[in-house]
């Protein structure tokens, strides 16, 4: 009997909602609908919905304010949709799948009950700009949807296998370990995705597969991925470490913040009763990153820009991800299948990708300049030009479709407890 699985992500600003169907004969379930909620934190909101043919797109909401309306309103409208009949009532739902950024130690997906809730709810302390809203998610969807199994999948799981002497921070082990305090990395749920669809194109087993994955977005990470696991990657303890992003600084001098304000640890007015943040984790976070030094988000337009000062963001960008790129060649013993680019700025930035794997020619990779400005379809296609030593890939990579696969592929599990 076909099931119905919805795989949910929500940000502090969006609520994004893809709907799937598995019949039990495959492990890759079908996406039926995809439903997106915008602007939570910059009205209007609006809506985004998309099924076959069917596209709506910028429609204005009222009375939208937070995940919970949000994820109310979705609901209603799929279950309302006369041509989605796989979706009369909330009922057809059996799973539904959460991304939540910080796992803690979770090496896998976990159905959510009282323990693990209250679990996910003390990493809020480390990850409080991420967790809290998917925790507000959760807690709608065992409202509403009591019948279904809820089931989270962490960011941070991929990266279990990243060996001790990568993952422990120099600091003293007693406050380290009582507190929790190492790399834990995340973009897992899209690095996960990556290493099955490369591998799947290759037709090389995973168990084999050697790749740099640079999932490169509004938030951006990059990761060696040694026999289909995770040997190292950018992020940290929190998702700031490492690369920059639109309104995140990437890895600083940390006795920078001090220099930067005198109120580095005092609460910041964004706190709240459910999420405790600190100036220096507002201003980190929020106020850093290519918006700081250019006046806007858009890497795109950044991108195109020859203004001085979006030039400049360009380039560092570049630098910091080439950082990367030769450090984990180098812990890969040049044991490279191919480069990889995911995520949107990834998979449309022209330019940067010319411009990385220019400045790592050195290392054995090129790409071919008509297949780099028009890549063409598919799940992973090959830019790299011919005879380069190394493949260069871009990968689509889709995070909801790899829960709800994850599901379909432990459906046993789930359905146990």
């Amino acid at each position: 009997m076909p099931r119905i699985i919805l795989s949910i992500n929500a940000g502090s600003s969006s609520v994004r909602v893809s709907v799937y169907e598995t019949n039990g004969n495959s492990d890759t379930p079908n996406q039926l609908a995809e439903a997106q909620v915008e602007g939570l934190t910059a009205p209007p909101t609006r809506l985004k919905y998309e099924r076959g043919d069917e596209k709506v797109k910028g429609k204005e909401l009222d009375s939208i304010n937070t995940q919970e309306d949000a994820f109310r309103y979705i609901l209603d409208y799929l279950t309302k949709d006369n041509d989605l009949p796989q979706l009369n009532q909330k009922e057809d739902i059996k799973f539904t799948c959460h991304r939540v950024v910080h796992g803690g130690d979770y090496p896998k997906a976990q159905i959510i009950d009282e323990d693990t809730y209250h679990h996910i709810e003390t990493l809020s302390d480390l990850a409080p700009l991420h967790n809290a809203p998917a925790l507000t998610i959760v807690r709608a969807v065992a409202s509403l949807l009591p019948h279904a199994k809820n089931i989270a999948y962490f960011d941070s799981s991929f990266h279990a296998t990243i060996p001790p002497r990568i993952r422990t921070y120099p600091i003293d082990q007693k406050v380290a370990t009582h507190n929790q305090l190492r790399k834990y990395g995340f973009h897992g749920i899209s690095y996960s995705f990556i290493t099955r669809a490369v591998s799947t194109y290759l037709q090389k087993p995973a168990s084999e597969l050697n790749i740099i994955a640079l999932h490169l977005g509004s938030g951006a990470s990059a990761c060696a991925i040694k026999g289909g696991k995770s040997l190292d990657t950018s992020m940290g303890l929190t998702p700031l470490a490492g690369l920059p992003g639109a309104t995140r600084s990437g890895s600083i001098d940390p006795s920078l913040m001090f220099h930067f304000t005198h109120e580095a640890g005092m609460p910041s007015r964004s706190s709240t009763k459910e999420m405790h943040i600190t100036m220096a984790e507002e201003i980190l976070n929020k106020k850093s990153g290519w918006k700081a030094l250019t006046g806007t988000t858009d890497f795109g337009a950044v991108s195109a820009s020859e203004r001085p000062e979006c030039r400049l963001a360009f380039d560092i960008f570049c630098d910091r991800v080439l950082n990367y790129v030769g450090s984990y060649y180098v812990k890969l013993g040049g044991q490279v299948d191919a480069l990889v680019f995911a995520g949107g700025i990834g998979e449309r930035g022209a330019r940067l990708r010319r411009e990385v794997v220019g400045q790592a020619k050195c290392l054995g990779v090129e790409v071919d300049e008509g297949a780099n400005e028009k890549p063409g379809e598919g799940v992973v296609v090959d830019i790299g030009a011919k005879g380069a030593r190394h493949r260069t890939l871009i990968c689509r990579t889709d995070e909801q479709l790899e829960m709800a696969r994850g599901v379909v592929e432990e459906a046993e599990r789930f359905s146990k407890k």
